[in-house]
């Protein structure tokens, strides 16, 4: 017989290309689902790969009949239809479908990876694959925003947004989407959150100043069933890194309990282990990433410290040190951000597990105390070390912002001894200049008394005056030598001391209107 599935959920599922509006619990109001349909493929051609032959989408899910996970990477849409059990076909009408929707019950543990070549290139699954996995699995439409900070990109996106959401529908009566053949109770919570971590991406023997790191995030979306124990992943990231380290947890070398899915119970606590995968992750390497920090601000900003003798060599700072300390400065900062948004979701989590043991609606609340209080224990020691990071991040700002202070002030050091050298160096030039002036002042007034005498010398040696035939001394000639150039000799200083006294009237005038023009400028202001 056909599966008697649920009119809502074929309604729902048939018209799987309107996500989110056909959810058949709606949380949000229309107008949000509609632009949540909208900036979803607004956004498709950098999230999502165009090209149909790099599509690449792992499927693990826990059957029944199998002794673990069945590994199954799909390719295609058709492949998707089929592993889901859609085995409809377009029917006759515009918009209609032959065949039913499911055949196949959902498994009791089932990871979707949604991943990309890198952490900037866009997501390995098509927008009609995407939205086929949201709709077949109901997933509440907030994991759109989660999703929408990966894709095609130069430049890390959105590494400030972060987010914790929940929908907890485990109270009875079933208010989730119930789908009895599928066995889905309709009693059920989803938790939808993203971690960052940071990444060595250098080779090991890069040098310090050279090395870099990555921020890398990861978008994790959770249900389960209160009621079967039915769970399902949805981890999007960068790379297949948690993937694997699920892998290995529930493979055939990881420890018997994490293998342990024989009851809904333990069904549950296999939830709370790959949360704790997802919650190292974000953890482990920011412990290192901040002392890498620390020792690249050490190593460019110790000779600060340095005396500044001119006696002694000493570094000679430039404006890109000033750089490499602000770009610091920066990512610190938003290393800040980071590891307080990660320190609020491990919280999140923390109190939405602890608030279950509260909840009467939640039926291992005492078969599964210690679990989630240890599972909290745990959760509680990755945030407060992510707050020793913190602290250490927020003292290093301030020890940037002190160097980058002292860097600027040998800079400005530097700039003043160079005015300095400059200073003495044109105050040498000047004495030597004043030297030149005395000289050729001694040359000029020389010049200007022998002047008459060399005219006068050099007109009486022409044709035009003659005293004598022959030679011999005419003292005729000198007596008018004398009397010419006795008067022209005076006249000639008397003209130059007249210009000259002149001229520096002129120069001194000029100088008191350039004095006395700013100070009139400040009076009428």
């Amino acid at each position: 017989m056909p599966p008697a599935l649920a009119e809502s959920f074929k309604r729902s599922y048939g018209d799987f290309e309107s996500y989110p509006r056909n959810l058949i619990c709606q949380t949000t109001y229309r107008d949000a689902a509609d632009a949540y349909y909208a900036r979803l493929r607004g956004a498709e051609r950098t999230l999502l790969v165009q090209d149909e032959d790099e599509i690449e989408v792992p499927f693990r899910d826990l059957l029944p009949s199998a002794q673990g996970f069945v590994k199954q990477n799909i390719f295609d849409d058709e492949a998707l239809k089929a592993w889901l059990g859609d085995i409809s076909i377009p029917g006759p009408v515009a918009g209609s479908t032959v065949g039913e929707l499911a055949t196949k019950k959902d498994p009791l543990c089932r990871f979707i990876y949604l991943y990309a070549e890198n952490s900037r290139e866009p997501l390995k699954l098509s927008l009609r694959m995407l939205l086929r996995i949201l709709s077949y699995h109901q997933v509440m439409p907030i994991y759109i925003d989660f999703l929408s900070v990966f894709g095609s990109q130069a430049e890390p996106r959105d590494l400030r947004f972060s987010g914790f959401r929940e929908q907890n529908l485990i109270k009875e009566p079933a208010r989730g989407p119930q789908v009895e053949f599928l066995g889905r109770s309709g009693r059920q919570f989803q938790l939808c959150y993203n971690l960052k971590a940071s990444n060595y991406i250098s080779l090991p023997e890069t040098k310090l100043r050279e090395q870099e790191w990555s921020i890398r995030q990861a978008a994790i979306h959770h249900q389960f069933d209160v009621e079967t124990g039915a769970s399902l992943w949805i981890v999007t990231k960068g790379d297949k890194e948690i993937k694997n380290r699920i892998e290995d947890m529930n493979g055939v070398d990881g420890r018997p309990e994490d293998r342990d899915f024989s009851s809904p119970e333990n069904c549950f606590r296999r939830t709370l282990d790959a949360h704790l995968v997802c919650c190292h992750w974000s953890v482990e390497d920011w412990r290192w990433y901040v002392r890498w920090l620390e020792e690249s601000i050490d190593r460019a900003t110790a000779v600060v410290f340095a005396p500044r003798n001119r006696s002694v060599p000493r570094h000679h700072f430039e404006p890109k040190d000033v750089q490499y300390v602000q770009s610091h400065e920066e990512k610190i900062n938003v290393a800040i951000m980071i590891l307080e948004a990660n320190v609020n979701v491990l919280k999140s989590l923390k109190e939405f597990y602890k608030n279950l043991l509260n909840d009467k609606s939640f039926p291992w609340r005492d078969t599964c105390k210690d679990d989630i209080m240890a599972f909290s224990e745990q959760v509680k020691v990755m945030a407060y070390d992510l707050e020793m990071q913190i602290s250490r991040a927020k003292l290093l700002v301030k020890i940037i912002g002190d160097r980058k202070a002292l860097v600027l002030q040998h800079l400005q050091a530097q700039g003043t001894e160079k005015m300095e050298d400059l200073t003495t160096s044109m105050h040498e030039l000047g004495i030597m200049a004043q030297k030149e002036a005395i000289a050729m002042r001694i040359i000029t007034v020389v010049t200007v008394i022998f002047l008459p005498a060399t005219f006068v010398s050099t007109f009486f040696s022409t044709d035009i005056v003659k005293y004598q035939n022959g030679g011999g001394f005419s003292m005729a000639a000198l007596e008018n030598w004398f009397e010419v150039t006795i008067p022209l000799t005076f006249v000639t200083l008397v003209l130059c001391y007249i210009f000259f006294k002149k001229s520096s009237r002129s120069k001194l005038q000029r100088l008191r209107r350039v004095l006395k023009a700013p100070a009139s400028k400040s009076a009428t202001s």
